[in-house]
């Protein structure tokens, strides 16, 4: 497994500050759900019933996990349902999710938006999560279960990474070493790794993962650069 721990920012001009507002407001909502608890996180998060179906599920649903029935309490959504897709795209189930996303989000999202520019790198950055959640809800549309976290938009960063930036050195940790490896084995690795996990969810092997939110973001951070580049080149 490698674990990033930065990559060569000599050629970045600008400062990221999109990057780090993107960065505060994730903060910030995971202190709203630590002080707020399970009904704001549960109410805030995407369910692929309630947006395939139009319908706010605020009910207590049993689940079938592993030969037992576990209780799942859903809350009020706003309305329209698909805020949630904005709202779980700024949200996490834990910290270890939270400072995984934003180490990968720092490292690799500052060049993108240097890129990009400003206002550009966020509408992307918003577009490969709204790409991100929609792959998720379709590959699975009757899921009662909430899904949320920045997985997918960042994602979407390192899909246009890897294509802008294949050869760039990135500091990895393996095991107890640090190396430095070109982008696209570090990237290419991680998203054979989605992969891998969509088709072992798809074969009924559950791990909690939205892995096809982060192909769906990852596919869409590559596509939507094309666009981005032929408007720039215009």
């Amino acid at each position: 497994m490698f674990i990033p721990l930065g990559d060569d920012n000599s050629q970045r001009r600008s400062t990221p500050v999109v990057v780090y507002a993107i960065m505060a407001a994730n903060a910030y909502m995971w202190f709203l759900q630590l002080t707020r608890g399970e009904p704001f996180t549960n109410a805030l998060s995407t369910v692929p019933y309630e947006i395939t179906h139009h319908v706010d599920l605020a009910q207590t649903i049993k689940l079938q996990v592993q030969g037992q029935v576990l209780p799942l309490r859903l809350y009020p959504s706003p309305d329209p349902i698909s805020v949630t897709i904005f709202s779980a795209m700024f949200m996490h189930g834990s910290w270890m999710h939270i400072i995984g996303n934003m180490v990968y989000l720092g490292i690799f999202g500052d060049q993108i938006e240097d890129y990009l520019g400003h206002f550009k790198f966020l509408l992307f950055y918003l577009l490969c999560g709204i790409g991100a959640a929609l792959a998720h809800v379709y590959a699975d549309p009757n899921s009662v279960i909430p899904s949320l976290g920045a997985s997918g938009a960042i994602a979407g960063v390192l899909g246009a990474y890897l294509a802008l930036y294949p050869r760039n050195r990135v500091r990895v940790m393996v095991g107890r070493d640090i190396i430095i490896l070109p982008a696209i084995v570090v990237l290419g690795f991680w998203i054979v790794l989605q992969v891998i996990g969509q088709a072992g969810a798809a074969a009924g092997q559950a791990s909690g993962v939205a892995y096809m939110a982060h192909i769906g973001g990852f596919v869409a951070g590559m596509a939507l650069l094309l666009i981005f580049r032929r408007r720039r080149t215009r």
